[in-house]
């Protein structure tokens, strides 16, 4: 009875060896797959506000970006890479891509007028702030505080080292509300043209935020005349739809040249 006793065990006993790794290998990925950020790089007061809109954790999780711009008639879709930051942007009437090599263009209607390598992430970059101030190459100072309205917005001026993205030159101006330190004001410089510094300063008002997954990202935003140097009234809107994150990345091949685009110079 013991013998019968001691194999039924030992039976059982190899049985459950055999079947836990099956649980454990399953997990094992999901834990591999996370990367904690190492925040200490970032000043302080800048690490409160990603924290104020999820995290940069959070948002490092994510591969893929899904966002919606409101046309007259349609909406464009921009999908990026977020580690690649392979791009596409899609309309009935043209689509633009980088697939990490070149910018293409594909026109369906001979029509298109704008300038693809200067377009093809321009509102990826302010849709996604405050996180895409968190890339490698930046260097952060504390900035002269924003004052609108009579509040007084704190803030971070950003800076790039040499050859960081298309144009190292731009310089940006991160600005939040003290209490909260959500974000409310971008302030940049457009450098890429000429490749010059510049001292002119263009504004964006960020008020309107919306909860995508796990981070806070704006319904929508608005530029602000600008008259020596100082922040007047609101004058254009941008807003954003249907915004989703993912995960999983697109293939590769999603953000390649489509048949009959031409690659932009």
């Amino acid at each position: 009875m013991m013998n019968k006793l001691y194999l039924l065990v030992l039976t059982m006993a190899v049985f459950s060896c055999k079947q836990a790794p099956k649980k454990e290998m399953s997990a094992e990925p999901v834990e591999a797959a996370v990367e904690m950020v190492n925040v200490d790089r970032y000043p302080s007061e800048l690490n409160k506000v990603f924290e104020a809109h999820g995290g940069l954790n959070a948002w490092k999780s994510y591969k893929t970006l899904n966002f919606e711009m409101p046309k007259e008639g349609f909406n464009e879709i921009q999908i990026i890479d977020l580690h690649k930051r392979f791009d596409k942007i899609s309309t009935p009437d043209y689509t633009i891509g980088y697939d990490g090599g070149e910018v293409w263009l594909l026109d369906n209607t001979g029509n298109y007028e704008g300038k693809p390598k200067f377009y093809h992430n321009l509102m990826f970059y302010f849709y996604a702030m405050p996180f895409v101030l968190s890339d490698d190459g930046i260097k952060y100072e504390e900035a002269e505080a924003l004052v609108y309205d009579g509040v007084s917005y704190p803030g971070y001026k950003i800076s790039y080292n040499d050859g960081v993205g298309a144009s190292s030159t731009d310089e940006y101006f991160i600005h939040y509300d003290a209490d909260t330190h959500q974000m409310k004001w971008l302030g940049y410089t457009m450098t890429y043209f000429s490749g010059e510094p510049s001292n002119k300063v263009s504004w964006i008002n960020y008020a309107d935020w919306t909860k995508v997954d796990e981070v806070l990202l704006p319904k929508a935003i608005t530029w602000y005349n600008v008259e020596e140097g100082e922040v007047k009234e609101p004058s254009k809107t941008v807003n954003f739809e249907n915004a989703s994150l993912s995960t999983e990345a697109k293939p590769t091949g999603f953000y390649s040249a489509a048949e009959n685009a031409v690659s932009v110079e």
